[in-house]
């Protein structure tokens, strides 16, 4: 194929620990210290309170003496003149009305330097029968406390607060070497075997981890052990996180779940203190299940860094390498990985004793792929006559979590249109966006452009058409969707594990065809086959050097076959063949895609009428189906062509058309696409 591209857990749980979900409530907040607050601001305003509390106005001594004279100083009360302590002044204080008309006394106080007043304030008192009671009072500490007692609660608040601030601070630091795995509760989210579709293969093999969860006497009394560790393999979305919380919800135990990149941090020590963390966790909880996700974060091959040495990492995965290696399966904890790298994983933590065992979780056949929908189904609306085994057949090489998105857009485009349900073209919609990217029917194209996009897609269709060991042809179109300005798709028959050298070949001519059309009509090439080159020399080059596909170099295998650098080991590799040999490759690399190219070119000089009959339908509709494009190679021109004419997009002026053609970086498109120029 090629592409033209246009640029509420236990107490002892972590979740409790961390003040997690289920952690009833959130732990960071001081209730403590919120109740002390409350405490000082309410002596506060009693303190406030108690000195604004309404005691008259203070009488100056001509006041008082007319009070005196008046009758209005309570005999009952009694007059007191208190002397403070350290002070040379006195005051008088008495009680009074403060308005005749209203009941109640009131107390007054009135300054006086006695020396001063004595004599008259005695003849006075003597007059009106009062004999006065001398009291002395040091009002110093009283005043300091109404001070300062705010002060003092306010910094005893303060001190209490940092205080809990630095426990908790305290435990934090000690809590980075407690494990971070969190707790599935299945009371709200158990999965059983029922919602995991499309691995059936997978399922029968961990199924009797549930039998030993449930019953583990059935297995120890014949001296048999189960598997300490499971390690799923496979391609990322392929369910392996789902398929280990469906043998937890099955066997109804707890299920500890934590990422690979969980145990590494930037203190050194971490990682492995929460290994051992983890496993104390599991076995307090025993019989349980811990899955560790993305293990290659944590498991990578030891003493392959670019410096050498003992890291973070290492430690890590020393520390769980004992782990696994010194507990026994009779305590009821057995370990589940998913990682989609194996290649980069540590000997030692696959052989027997730790990882017993590998299941290949792979990407599902029809069958499983059917399951998978109907599974997504019972979640929408589907309308009645959606034949779900139709669209299984037309989505192979598609993950779990890519049907589950087919799913999921299907029923956005139908909630857009406000439809009932969802139809068969929702889904058929929805599965080319997720694989091939959204139709960009407002990207403004010159007719120029779009020419030279219509022949060259014409090219690849022709090619399918004629071939004979190709797939059958599922659509052409020239509206821009991803990152292409056309595209020409193709949907197998049915799953298709090997390929055979002569479906390679056709192949790599399919790829050629849009280049070689180009070239026939316009005398000229662009760089919109960048896709095609890329795809064509990659599989060229697994022709020659993996699948011994050359008769001149044999069947033996150049290089490590790694797709994958993994840091220094790949990197200070050799290629493990000669110079010579190397020139023998590069040849035999440029003969394939050279003869390639000129076979595509011969097939189109023949079939040459159908392909501008193909490219004038291309300009005029946009987008064909296979079996319009099969009545033109049968009959010269469509008999059934599409009901409505697509509304033209905006054109552009023809100096400008080049801007869409200057991104030559982004990468090959998912298999079953060929591209126009972009």
């Amino acid at each position: 194929m090629s592409n033209q591209e246009n640029k509420p857990a236990p107490p002892d749980s972590p979740d409790r620990r961390n003040g997690g979900p289920g952690s009833g409530g959130d732990q960071s907040f001081n209730w403590k210290g919120l109740l002390w607050l409350v405490v000082a601001l309410s002596l506060l305003a009693a303190g406030v309170i108690y000195r604004n509390t309404p005691q008259g106005k203070p009488l100056d001594y001509k006041q008082f003496l007319a009070e005196l004279d008046k009758g209005r100083i309570d005999k009952e009360k009694g007059i007191k003149i208190i002397t403070s302590v350290g002070s040379a002044l006195q005051s008088i204080e008495s009680w009074s009305e403060a308005d005749p008309a209203v009941p109640g006394l009131i107390k007054r106080k009135t300054p006086i330097n006695l020396e001063v007043v004595r004599e008259e304030l005695n003849r006075k008192l003597e007059e009106k029968g009062f004999v006065p009671v001398f009291e002395e009072e040091s009002n110093v500490g009283t005043g300091l406390l109404m001070t300062f007692l705010p002060l003092l609660l306010l910094l005893g608040l303060l001190y209490f607060v940092f205080r809990q601030q630095i426990k908790m601070a305290g435990r934090g630091a000690m809590s980075f070497g407690k494990s971070r795995a969190k707790l599935l509760t299945m009371d709200k989210n158990k999965i059983t075997f029922k919602q995991v579709a499309g691995v059936d293969e997978a399922k029968e093999e961990v199924s009797e981890l549930v039998e030993f969860l449930k019953d583990p006497k059935k297995f120890q009394k014949l001296g048999g052990h189960i598997p300490k560790g499971i390690l799923m393999v496979g391609p990322p979305g392929t369910g392996k996180t789902l398929l280990a919380k469906a043998i937890a919800g099955e066997a109804d135990v707890p299920f500890f779940s934590i990422s690979g990149s969980d145990f590494v941090e930037m203190f050194v020590g971490v990682g492995a203190s929460r290994v051992r963390d983890m496993f104390e966790q599991g076995r307090k909880s025993a019989p349980c299940l811990i899955f560790i996700d993305e293990i290659d974060a944590v498991g990578r091959h030891r003493g392959h860094g670019m410096g050498g040495g003992h890291d973070e990492r290492e430690q890590t995965l020393n520390a769980l390498l004992v782990e696994m290696d010194g507990f026994d399966t009779g305590e009821g904890v057995i370990i589940i990985a998913a990682t989609n790298r194996p290649d980069v994983l540590d000997p030692a933590l696959l052989r027997p004793g730790r990882f017993d065992r590998q299941v290949n979780v792979s990407l599902p056949d029809v069958k499983g792929r059917e399951g998978i929908l109907q599974v997504h189904a019972k979640k929408v609306k589907m309308a009645a006559d959606v034949n779900l085994n139709v669209i299984a057949r037309g989505t192979p090489g598609y993950s779990g979590a890519e049907l589950a998105n087919v799913i999921n857009e299907a029923a956005l485009m139908a909630a857009r249109r406000s439809a009932k349900a969802i139809t068969t073209k929702d889904l058929e919609e929805a599965r080319d966006k997720v694989r091939w990217g959204k139709e960009r029917r407002s990207m403004a194209i010159s007719e120029k452009e779009k020419e030279n996009t219509a022949f060259h897609e014409a090219g690849h269709a022709i090619l399918l058409e004629v071939l004979e060991h190709t797939e059958p042809l599922h659509k052409v179109t020239i509206i821009p969707r991803g990152p292409s300005l056309g595209s020409t798709m193709w949907l197998p028959e049915e799953d298709k594990y090997t390929q055979r050298k002569n479906e390679l070949l056709d192949d790599l001519v399919v790829t050629m065809g849009g280049r070689v059309a180009e070239e026939m009509v316009f005398g000229d090439v662009t760089n919109g086959a960048m896709g095609d080159i890329r795809h064509a020399t990659r599989i060229a080059r697994k022709m020659v050097c993996e699948w011994g596909m050359s008769d001149n170099l044999g069947m033996i295998e150049y290089g490590d076959n790694n797709e994958h650098v993994f840091l220094a080991r790949d990197m200070t590799s050799s290629r493990g063949y000669s110079e010579d040999t190397a020139r023998k490759i590069d040849s035999e690399i440029k003969l394939l895609i050279d003869n390639s190219y000129q076979r595509a070119r011969e097939l189109l000089m023949k079939y040459r009428p159908q392909m501008d009959t193909l490219a004038k339908a291309l300009l005029e509709y946009e987008t064909l189906d296979g079996a319009q494009v099969r009545e033109i190679m049968q009959h010269g021109q469509m008999l059934n062509p599409p009901n409505n004419k697509p509304p033209m997009p905006p054109a552009v002026p023809e100096g400008n058309a080049a801007a869409n053609n200057r991104d030559s970086g982004t990468e090959d498109l998912p298999p079953g696409l060929a591209g126009a120029p972009a």
